[in-house]
């Protein structure tokens, strides 16, 4: 079984920083890509950013240039550096490990607001 611990989330103003980090432990084999979906009240999860163990990074339209996704392989750990914050960007943040086998593990969840 895979585990994924969450950190990094709280309040803050707009415009400004957060970084979320999300350590993966257990039984892991082989990971394809770890990366970070959101979840507002109300709508779907979303993609945030995503990078393959190629170190292939992709993001949603709404957060590019803004954040940053980078990963320490050797910890089995993701994070999310987040930038320029609005209050659009204020929901629910989970982590989600894929595995080579395409089995997906999803970390608890941490909120991310943003507000004055």
């Amino acid at each position: 079984q895979v585990q994924l611990e969450e950190s990094g989330g709280g309040l803050v103003q707009p415009g400004g920083s957060l970084r979320l980090s999300c350590a993966a432990s257990g039984s892991i084999f082989s990971i394809y890509a770890m990366g970070w979906y959101r979840q507002a009240p109300g709508k779907q999860r979303a993609l945030v950013a995503q990078i393959t163990s190629g170190d292939i990074a992709n993001y949603a339209d709404s957060v590019k240039g803004r954040f940053t996704i980078s990963r320490d392989n050797a910890n089995d750990t993701v994070y999310l550096q987040m930038n320029s914050l609005k209050p659009e960007d204020t929901a629910v943040y989970y982590c989600r490990l894929r595995t080579r086998g395409f089995n997906d593990y999803w970390g608890q969840g941490t909120q991310v607001t943003v507000s004055s």
